[in-house]
């Protein structure tokens, strides 16, 4: 039995060794700036932060067990991402102050001028132009990070499917119920969404305050719930969601349902001003060649 334990003990430290090792090379953020460069161009030069996520595990042959990492503070917070998606997140805002990349409104990354010569993309790591250090970033995402655990830890959950159905009516959502039913197959609600005024379909979603991840398992049961009632399925959670639910929520032949993670949400709900306020500061310039065009 000794004998027993101890070689799964061993295989087992062995393959947290791996993982570590693996998830070492993958935390090089100079090699995360570098697939992210070529993930752009393998892209056509533009991409969504999803689409570039999913080149650069593929160029970097990730395996799912690094990919689905957590990602936690220094002071123990949830993210609502993986340490993937925050590094990722940190080259794509150096890549930014450095001039090789840069961002529309609605999300969407793209090579500049800048990145076009693959030799400057090696030399990244001696660059002396960068500005702040990692802890800038960090401290620019603490009020994601104290929302997060606001909304696991304070609200309660009928508060918290409350404000999902604020947010989607916010958001162009119309006839927006919150069901919550025991037995339901997980379905929290449903509501109609409107395109443009001119389309619209029944969407029914699912919310979880969740400080981990969210597997596939549950991605397979929310679909099951929601077949025959629904044409789109919207999954919610505060936490982040592993790459098997992700491959699982996109399956070919399968109702589509879309995700949003913890990152996801808390930038909405910057973004629609509900319980998060953005100062701006006011800058005013004069232009006095303007007043010779009069």
């Amino acid at each position: 039995m000794k004998r027993w334990w101890r070689s799964r003990h061993l295989i087992a430290i062995c393959y947290f060794k791996v993982l570590k090792a693996c998830y070492d090379r993958l935390a090089h953020r100079h090699d995360l700036m570098v697939a992210t460069i070529h993930a752009l161009v393998a892209l056509g030069g533009s991409g969504s932060i999803e689409e570039i996520r999913e080149r650069v595990i593929e160029l970097l042959a990730v395996p799912d067990e690094v990919a689905n990492l957590p990602y936690t503070t220094k002071r123990g917070n949830v993210d609502g991402r993986t340490e993937l998606e925050y590094n990722l997140a940190w080259a794509r805002t150096y890549l930014g102050q450095m001039g090789y990349l840069e961002n529309s409104s609605r999300g969407v990354w793209s090579l500049t001028a800048n990145a076009a010569d693959p030799n400057a993309i090696m030399d990244l790591r001696f660059k002396k132009e960068l500005k702040g250090t990692i802890s800038d970033l960090q401290k620019q995402n603490d009020w994601k990070q104290d929302l997060l655990k606001l909304l696991c830890e304070t609200m309660h959950p009928s508060a918290f499917e409350r404000l999902v159905q604020r947010m989607l009516r916010e958001t162009g959502f119309v006839q927006v119920e919150v069901t919550g039913r025991t037995g339901d197959g997980g379905i929290d609600g449903k509501g109609i969404a409107k395109i443009n005024g001119i389309l619209s379909f029944h969407v029914v979603f699912q919310c979880k305050r969740y400080a981990g991840s969210v597997g596939s398992a549950e991605s397979r049961n929310f679909r099951g719930a929601m077949q025959g009632r629904a044409d789109k399925g919207l999954f919610i959670t505060t936490g982040y969601f592993t790459r098997e639910a992700i491959r699982e929520a996109v399956r070919d032949g399968a109702s589509a349902i879309d995700l949003v993670n913890g990152d996801k949400l808390a930038e909405k709900l910057k973004t629609l001003g509900l319980g998060v306020k953005v100062d701006y500061i006011e800058s005013i310039t004069l232009q006095p060649e303007w007043f010779k065009t009069i």
